[in-house]
């Protein structure tokens, strides 16, 4: 976990999680965007696990929490509990591995079951660097995306391609939808808010701040332009 990520200020607090088959890649997924670090000797996950990291969202700063949950099976009871409260979810499958892919249905189904139905959900298909053992072709991971309404990108947790994208898009739709939400809150309440709150997803809303539209995203890594994600 990143410790400056975890004591500067921020001006909102967004739950997140990864889920998805074991060996995936959502440790070193998670790794290369908080620390940008990537270990070829990763180990499964034990449980959750969890980090920060800060990111610039128009003037605001916001606080992403990453929840890693472990795929193993044994652990699904323990993971179920930590959807409450998420705001948003990296559902991912590993690009060389064809039943990860058939099981991200299976992912979403619990994801939708235990989660708020606003939980923001980006279908990533990891390990695109492994193009010669790929057993799931990009327009599959784009057509199931599209067909459930959720964002799509391929990613590389090792070469780092397209993962700040991945973490980016998520969390900049996340502050569109709690945007939209604390929009028609306060109109309302003619626009007067006098108490701290807790919108129906979980973020706190803090007394004398406003949630703002945002144009772009920004982070403490540059952001590449090729990013091949689109909402529904």
């Amino acid at each position: 976990m990143a410790e400056d990520s975890y004591d500067e200020e921020c001006d909102y607090l967004f739950k997140s999680v990864l889920i998805g088959d074991s060996a995936v890649g959502k440790s070193n997924l998670l790794s290369r965007f908080s620390k940008d670090e990537f270990r070829l000797d990763s180990k499964p996950t034990i449980g959750v696990e969890f980090a920060y990291r800060n990111v610039h969202v128009g003037d605001k700063i916001i606080k992403a929490q990453i929840w890693d949950t472990a795929g193993q099976e044994r652990f699904r009871a323990i993971t179920s509990s930590y959807y409450r409260g998420a705001l948003g979810a990296l559902l991912i499958y590993d690009i060389t591995r064809r039943t990860t892919f058939v099981n991200i249905k299976k992912w979403l189904f619990e994801l939708r079951e235990f989660a708020n139905p606003d939980t923001v959900v980006v279908l990533v298909g990891n390990k695109s660097d492994l193009r010669h053992s790929r057993e799931v072709e990009e327009e599959e991971g784009k057509s199931l995306a599209e067909s459930e309404g959720l964002c799509f990108l391929e990613t590389s947790a090792l070469e780092n391609v397209n993962v700040e994208e991945a973490f980016l898009v998520m969390i900049k739709r996340i502050h569109e939808v709690v945007t939209q939400r604390n929009a028609a809150s306060d109109s309302k309440s003619n626009g007067v808010a006098t108490t701290d709150h807790v919108n129906g997803n979980g973020t706190v809303v803090p007394v004398g701040k406003e949630i703002v539209n945002i144009h772009e995203v920004t982070a403490t890594q540059p952001v590449s332009s090729s990013s091949k994600c689109c909402f529904q």
